[in-house]
Order: C-alpha cells, then structure tokens, then sequence
C-alpha cells in the first residue's frame, strides 16, 4: 500500500502531462491503486532451452508479473521504438510527417530532447548501443546513427525489406522486420551477418516488432497482440510468453489507443518499462521468469 500511496501523489502531480481531467483521471488512479495492490498472476514463465522441448504439443508458457509502476506517457506518440539509460527513456516515434527521435524523463514523460526526423520517412525501432543510437524506418530502407548526447546525425546505412524493432546484445544490432526473422547487423560496418527464424512449438512468430535483449534473451512485442515473446536468439525458439492485456485495464475510458508496442528495459531494478502507440501512459513491470 506504500508503494500505491507514493505513486498516487506522484500521478496527481503530474496530471497536466496526461491531459486527462474529471472522470477519466480519476479513473486512471483507481486503476493504478488496485493494480499496484495485487499482482498479476499468470501460469509459471517456461524454462524451455532448446529445440528439443519445442513440439506441436509442447510450446512455451506464460510468465508471472506484476506492475510496480504507472508513469505519464505523451498520448500522441506513435512509439516505435524505446531503451532505457542512465534514468532517461530514449524514443523513436512513427507516423508520416510525424516521427521523431527523443529523450524522455521517465517519471514525468517530460520530453527532455527531440529530433524530428524528414517527413518522408516513417520512423522505426531505437536501439542505445554504447555512445550511439540507432533507428530505423518502416518503408525507405535506410537507418540512422546518432550520437546519443546531441542527437547529431553520425550516418546513414541501408537495408532490404522494412524496418520494425532494433535491439543489441553488447556485439551485434538485433532487428525485426515484421516476419518471423531476426536478423543480426554488424554495428560497425552495418551490414547483414546472420539470421533465425523464430517459432513457438513448430509455429513461426510472425510480425515481430519491438525489441529488447535482456540476459541472453530477445524480447518482441508481437505486432497485433498484447504478448511480449522471449526469444532465445541462438535457436529462435520461443522460451516464454507475457500477456500485457491486463494493461488496458489503467488505461482512461474513452482513451484512443492503439497497439501494445515498446520495452525497454531497467537492469539495476530488474524491471521492464513498457508502454504502446499512443499510450497515456508508461508501466513498469517485473517479470518473474522461473
């Protein structure tokens, strides 16, 4: 109860970044009191490894959760892509005319720092990689470096198909292109150097989006739904599942919405930071996978 008390004070402060007003705000606070009440509690996260456990009557299971956290979040950003660092949320937003690249304090939804990106290109997944970010766009085969303080645009590099969620694991970028694939990227030379193909069981993922490499796995937001699947990214299988649909339940009556869609991810706190295309709102989850 603490932990609800403390939150309450903060989202009545910071009520004027939501826009909400009345009803619907109130509404939002009595939601985020309950949910950081009681946990959300699913079926134990499976510990599934390899291929061998991946049958047609054997796919991978669901993960325990609980919300520790509800934080303002820009209604208007379509979000693409996000990664936490040093206390900040870095953003990469979508929409024609309307993407963007920023910093975001995250407890405020404050945007700190913005770059606008031309409004021929739809923006795409964000990846934090050492003193660079990375960004992708949906339909015109090019990405971005940037320098991660200034926002300076470093370089351009191509790729075939379409741009969806980027992610790294300390040596290559990690990126999604609405398929079942993962493809793996030299961050250097910025070139294509391997590929897996994802499956639950002996199904494929397909339209996996955003990414986040925690602790040897690949996270993905998949495109359409509410799950966040964890990825072993040597053998592409599918070694657990978080269903999110508990979410929309904080969200405001009445809120315009769309998809589930960005983690990032804390590692001093063990917690993931996820949020949606045109959320009011950010959550702080902590998974418990066993």
């Amino acid at each position: 109860m603490e932990v609800a008390r403390l939150q309450i004070q903060i989202l009545m402060k910071r009520s004027r970044v939501l826009r909400f007003t009345g009803i619907g705000f109130l509404a939002f606070v009595v939601l985020a009191i309950l949910g950081l009440c009681h946990a959300r509690t699913v079926p134990p996260c499976s510990t599934l490894k390899g291929p061998q456990h991946h049958t047609q009557e054997l796919r991978a299971s669901y993960c325990p959760y609980q919300v520790i956290a509800v934080w303002p979040h820009d209604p208007g950003a379509f979000t693409q892509g996000l990664a936490y660092d040093q206390g900040y949320l870095f953003e990469g937003t979508g929409l024609v005319g309307r993407s963007s690249l920023r910093r975001v304090a995250l407890q405020t939804g404050e945007v700190v720092q913005w770059h606008a990106l031309s409004p021929d290109d739809f923006g795409e997944g964000i990846t934090v990689f050492g003193d660079r970010i990375y960004q992708l766009t949906w339909l015109s085969h090019v990405g971005f470096v940037y320098d991660k303080t200034s926002f300076e645009l470093l370089k351009t590099f191509a790729y075939l198909g379409e741009g969806w969620g980027l992610t790294h694991d300390g040596r290559r970028l990690i990126m999604s292109d609405g398929t079942a694939t993962l493809r793996f990227i030299d961050p250097e030379a910025l070139s294509e150097i391997g590929r897996v193909t994802v499956f639950d069981g002996w199904k494929p993922v397909t339209h996996l989006n955003e990414l986040e490499y925690i602790n040897g796995f690949v996270y993905a937001n998949v495109w359409q739904t509410d799950r966040i699947a964890r990825i072993d990214p040597q053998t592409g299988y599918v070694t657990g599942w978080i269903d999110l649909s508990s979410l929309r339940e904080f969200l405001p009556a009445g809120a315009v919405v769309d998809v589930l869609n960005g983690i990032a991810y804390d590692d001093q706190n063990d917690w993931l930071i996820v949020t949606g295309k045109l959320w009011p709102a950010v959550f702080v989850v902590q998974v418990r996978a066993r």
